[in-house]
């Protein structure tokens, strides 16, 4: 008699860092699972990068809106964690240093500095830039430093141009949202507010089921799984990371919560999202386009708004692409996770999340020999929509002349479209080819 073989399942393993939507610390998550590399035959003479800024210890909105009501709560409320399994940890834990808001972390550093070195590896017979540009907060001006000293061989070679964040520079800026007089920040709130509520409902049950004095909340739910994120940022690992506090479906649901927000705020559910992210979009493809460059490297660092703004001004991560629908909103239903979507947020904007276009020389069996371009976010290959006749699914030039005329129709016209309320509002990018040359960084 044959002895049976007996199959074993493969072990689930499940990481709630990578689904913290814009609290995730960087992760390159291979979406699509694609080749990095320059496809056969191709060689990279040009890149830009846009770069979000690196990990910060709170979010000014996430530490008034939840993790400072949590904190005062869990220090004026009388209960002995140590008596309850699941939550012992907070017997002993205590809350990192959040004093003052918004300020990269030591981790965040690290990571924006490896970040120049692994440009640096990827381009290694390009020119390293004479420039980098940054908008004026702190936190991407301390980013595009950590970038700049890893990334610049000798000492105060290459400078930082701080382009100001004001609210009436029209789309000339890094943060053109800000100048956009009909852009809500607040815009999709309501909507993930409602399934906030849904995916909390039981994880509140079972928390007060443990712990009835203290009456957790909504809010509470939402600071915890916030808190993950921050602490990591700051100590390297968080008690509330846990899968045994919150189950990966729970971390699943936090996470589609924030991409029902985004998706309306900065995604395909907000109107004005292509029209803010296509000025940088077009001023960038000029830079990658013509003859002559002054840099083979242009690298900026923004806020977590404007990467998905351009995402979508590109046409990527569109959970609607190849549907045919035309109802956008459909694809990112309220009340049940749409498993399936292409819009994730914690893939799409981490923290330092990158989104680079290359324009690549190539010479590839079964292609016309010429110029080329791609998009890759976070080292991730993307294939933009109607243009893709190149090696590796890239855009020939000819494409990209007409795909970009085609996104202008779609999504030019800021001033008009934003309805601005001032004077001498601008549609297009012109910091790149500014005379101001920046300060240099120092060590």
């Amino acid at each position: 008699m044959r002895s049976q073989k007996h199959c074993t399942a493969a072990s689930y393993s499940f990481d709630p860092l990578q689904h913290l939507a814009g609290i995730a610390p960087y992760f390159e998550p291979s979406d699509p699972p694609r080749d990095p590399a320059p496809p056969q035959g191709c060689r990279v003479t040009r890149a830009a990068y846009l770069v979000r800024h690196a990990a910060i210890d709170a979010n000014d909105y996430d530490y008034q809106e939840y993790l400072q009501p949590f904190l005062e709560k869990l220090g004026n409320k009388t209960v002995d964690w140590s008596t309850i399994p699941e939550l012992s940890f907070l017997a002993t834990w205590f809350p990192p240093a959040l004093a003052e808001q918004e300020t990269v972390t030591r981790a965040g550093k690290l990571e924006a500095a490896q970040l120049g070195v692994s440009i640096s590896f990827r381009y290694p017979t390009l020119r390293l830039p004479q420039r980098v540009w940054s908008s004026t907060a702190e936190r991407t001006v301390k980013s595009a430093q950590s970038l700049i000293r890893s990334l610049e061989l000798d000492d105060d070679t290459i400078n930082l141009v701080q382009v100001y964040e004001g609210k009436k520079a029209g789309a000339d800026s890094l943060t053109p949202y800000s100048s956009c007089s009909a852009y809500s920040s607040s815009a999709g709130s309501k909507q993930a507010s409602q399934y906030q509520k849904q995916y909390t409902a039981p994880i509140i049950a079972r928390l007060n089921s443990y712990a009835p004095s203290f009456n957790f909340t909504v809010e509470d739910v939402i600071a915890m799984q916030e808190i993950c994120g921050y602490d990591t940022v700051i100590r390297e690992s968080s008690p509330f990371c846990s899968l045994d506090l919150f189950k990966p479906d729970e971390w699943l649901a936090f996470e589609y919560a924030n991409d029902i927000m985004y998706h309306y705020n900065t995604g395909y559910g907000g109107e004005l999202s292509g029209v803010i992210g296509f000025p940088w979009l077009n001023a960038t493809m000029s830079l990658l386009t013509a003859s002559q460059a002054e840099q083979d490297m242009y690298i900026s660092f923004t806020h977590r708004e404007l990467p998905p703004t351009v995402l979508v001004a590109m046409g990527l991560f569109n959970n609607s692409a190849f549907s045919g629908a035309d109802n956008i909103n459909a694809m990112m239903p309220l009340h049940q996770i749409n498993y399936n979507r292409a819009w994730v947020s914690s893939r799409i904007l981490p923290f330092l999340t990158n989104v680079a276009i290359e324009r690549m020389n190539c010479s590839s069996y079964g292609f016309s020999n010429g110029t080329h371009y791609r998009v890759l976010v976070n080292q991730s290959p993307q294939t933009l929509p109607t243009c893709s006749d190149g090696p590796g699914e890239s855009c020939s030039a000819s494409g990209l002349q007409a795909f970009m005329c085609e996104r202008e129709v779609m999504f030019g016209g800021y001033s008009a479209k934003c309805q601005v309320d001032y004077k001498n509002s601008t549609d297009v990018v012109t910091f790149y080819r500014s005379a101001d040359n920046g300060t240099t960084v120092g060590k």
